[in-house]
């Protein structure tokens, strides 16, 4: 009867190990919703990657050799008040929520017109005109220098762009950028390698437009490049670089290291 038992135990373990198991039984989804290095590119002009397009006017994405020494990174130029955006066109972040970090480098900044505005990050959706700038800012006259903010515009709260002097923009300098926009609260954050800057955060009311609430839309699109809207700018063209892009459900980090 032992043996029988014995016997029977290890025809129900074989059986069981026979049985197909789901890959997908005790897998978690990613966190990672999107990445791009640069590194698998080819070296030239580019219109598009993995997940990723482009939108441009009066500009350029060229993959070039690392400034570093070390695999490739995207430079991007424009010509006077142009465009040039790498843009993930499909974005669909659970609960309307992620991380984006990046290291960025922008040659120079605008010197005239007075108030010159330029973005850097745009999110929006189809549901809403609203764009969401949390990366961006604005050259100052009464300070002479460019200072980083979070804005946005054709929404309810209007057009804006939340610069603070607390966060000036230093022109010739690698950066190691984060921000993360927080559905729950219309929560803005960002950190300038790895520091958070608290100055620069916003939220539902509070911000630098109208009364009116500021609401996010549901995102569907994230553009990351260089725009400049006004005309005849001083310097007339300029050049960023961008590196290690991801977005995220959680924080990337990196950016301390």
């Amino acid at each position: 009867m032992a043996n029988l038992r014995r016997t029977a135990a290890a025809l129900l373990a074989t059986a069981s190990a026979l049985l197909p198991v789901s890959p997908t039984a005790s897998a978690a989804p990613s966190p990672v919703l999107a990445r791009e290095s640069f590194d698998r590119l080819p070296l030239g002009p580019v219109t598009e990657g993995r997940d990723w397009t482009s939108d441009t006017s009066d500009g350029t994405l060229t993959v070039t050799r690392a400034s570093t020494g070390h695999g490739r990174e995207l430079r991007i130029r424009t010509e006077g008040n142009g465009r040039a955006f790498l843009v993930f066109p499909h974005l669909a972040p659970p609960g309307n929520s992620f991380w984006a970090r990046m290291r960025l480098k922008v040659d120079a900044f605008p010197t005239a017109p007075d108030w010159a505005h330029w973005t850097l990050a745009e999110a929006s959706g189809l549901d809403s005109p609203t764009l969401v700038r949390p990366l961006g800012g604005q050259y100052v006259p009464t300070e002479k220098r460019n200072f980083y903010g979070v804005g946005s515009d054709l929404g309810p709260t209007g057009d804006w762009t939340a610069w603070q002097t607390s966060a000036p923009a230093t022109a010739g300098k690698w950066q190691c950028v984060e921000f993360h926009l927080d559905a729950t609260d219309n929560r803005v954050t960002v950190y300038f390698d790895g520091v958070p800057q608290p100055d620069l955060t916003v939220s539902t009311d509070r911000h630098g437009g109208t009364t009116d609430p500021f609401i996010f839309p549901t995102f569907d699109k994230l553009k990351l490049g260089w725009q400049l809207y006004q005309s005849d700018p001083s310097p007339s063209s300029y050049d960023v670089r961008l590196d290690d892009i991801a977005l995220s459900t959680r924080r990337i980090g990196g950016c301390a290291d």
